[in-house]
């Protein structure tokens, strides 16, 4: 008698993020986001909006594709980060996954801003960070646009609360 196989609540989550991530191109803000409709969003339908806190004054955008971040479910993001910013340290409360659309996104793990240590990731590759593990990421020399998910409502908590949540990098 074979024993059945228990997934791990990790591996659910990373089961349905890749779901959602194969569906990611047919969601929409504000719209079927019950999960009953069909939806689309084509290039250039996104509407980007300066990113909360300190992430405007570096230029920083971000455009809700799909549901609401600050709410429980499933949310969808595209984060633009300009030439030569990028994020301080910080960690989420929930798993959440990038992926690259355009640009070289670099990332980087840990409690300090390494960019020598930092890991380019080009287009169509993806990155997991983890819930509650402390990591930085953002642009070089080069325009980029991540699409992040993950099940909210999200958070965002800095390292160093003195320092701030975006920083201006040699490009």
């Amino acid at each position: 008698m074979k024993t059945p196989i228990r997934l791990t609540s990790t591996l659910k989550t990373l089961s349905l993020v890749a779901l959602c991530a194969a569906m990611a191109p047919a969601l929409a803000q504000d719209v079927g986001t019950d999960g009953t409709s069909f939806v689309r969003v084509m290039p250039g339908q996104e509407q980007w909006v300066d990113y909360k806190g300190d992430g405007a004054a570096f230029g920083i955008k971000q455009a809700f594709i799909y549901g609401d971040p600050s709410k429980p479910g499933l949310y969808i993001i595209r984060i633009k980060f300009p030439p030569g910013v990028m994020s301080s340290p910080h960690a989420h409360p929930e798993t959440r996954i990038g992926t690259v659309i355009k640009g070289t996104w670099w990332t980087g793990t840990g409690d300090k801003l390494d960019l020598a240590a930092a890991t380019a990731i080009p287009v169509g590759g993806m990155m997991v960070h983890p819930a509650g593990k402390a990591h930085y990421d953002g642009a070089r020399n080069e325009e980029v646009i991540v699409q992040m998910m993950g099940i909210g409502p999200a958070g965002k908590k800095t390292v160093d609360p003195k320092q701030a949540g975006f920083t201006r990098v040699e490009k």
